[in-house]
């Protein structure tokens, strides 16, 4: 089923690795991000980063927030150095605001607050890659 598909975004070649300890979470985003854009989702960053060797690299990472929880705010970094030129987007529950922020101190690009929307999941993604019409990126210091 495509929802609100543009057919230039549908078929870009880039792709998103949706990465995140919650089965639910990351078929929600898989679910809202497919139809516009190559989506993989990853139970573990080992296997993005096993899934991404050579050809298929992601473009944007879409990290669960309780990686974060689990192993820190160094994550971000080694992401960063697996996927060199990737954009990093960390997602969390509002209770998770300020792992989401250590993320973005480390490096990450942008953080999604839960609950997701479509819109505001495309948005952002769109953002991130930028794919014309999204808002512009705006990074903290």
């Amino acid at each position: 089923m495509q929802i609100g598909v543009e057919t230039a975004k549908a078929v870009d070649q880039r792709r998103v690795f949706v990465v995140d300890q919650d089965e639910i979470t990351r078929a929600a985003l898989q679910f809202m991000l497919h139809d516009e854009i190559e989506t993989h989702e990853l139970a573990t960053p080992e296997e993005a980063y096993a899934k991404g060797v050579d050809w298929l690299r992601p473009d944007v990472v879409l990290l669960g927030a309780s990686f974060l929880a689990e192993r820190g705010a160094g994550l971000v970094g080694e992401v960063l150095r697996a996927f060199p030129g990737v954009r990093l987007l960390i997602v969390c529950a509002k209770a998770e605001e300020a792992l989401a922020l250590e993320g973005l101190k480390a490096g990450a690009h942008a953080a999604l607050v839960k609950p997701l929307t479509l819109a505001d999941v495309r948005r952002k993604v769109d953002t991130l890659l930028g794919r014309d019409g999204a808002a512009p990126l705006v990074r903290l210091a």
